[in-house]
């Protein structure tokens, strides 16, 4: 009998480094019973941090790490997909990349105005961003409507 060795991606190129067993696991169930309480555990972690004053930023950071550790962000996510129509509409307006970055560079536009001293102008500037997001938005959801 001859034992065949695996061989790795590099000696053989048509080698995948996903199986079709790894790519189509079964999701686990009774997920919600450790993602609910986190989430609570984390809301109110937030809700206590902006009742007692605490440093924003820190808490902010140590929330968002234990959720991307935990899954959480995309357990929530999941769960507003699960809304009949609105839900996953919200969720791929909320997923797209160029509202993102549309408002990063407002907000990037806006800091260095007004440390230029155009308050007055950003407040007309920040205005026609949101005009553009939300007719970006109201855009996509029509023409995932139609």
């Amino acid at each position: 009998m001859v034992s065949v060795k695996p061989q790795s991606p590099v000696d053989n190129p048509d080698a995948h480094i996903f199986s079709e067993a790894s790519l189509a696991e079964t999701p686990k169930r009774g997920a919600w019973k450790w993602m609910l309480p986190l989430t609570l555990l984390l809301a109110l972690a937030v809700y206590a941090a902006w009742r007692f004053g605490w440093h924003a930023k820190a808490v902010t950071t140590g929330v968002l790490l234990v959720a991307l550790a935990s899954h959480v962000l995309a357990w929530l996510l999941a769960l507003i997909t699960m809304v009949p129509i609105v839900g996953p509409l919200l969720v791929k307006v909320l997923s797209l990349s160029i509202i993102w970055l549309l408002n990063a560079i407002g907000y990037l536009v806006s800091y260095i105005a007004i440390k230029r001293g155009y308050s007055k102008d950003v407040i007309s500037y920040r205005g026609v961003t949101i005009a553009l997001i939300t007719g970006i938005v109201i855009g996509f959801v029509l023409a995932n409507l139609v």
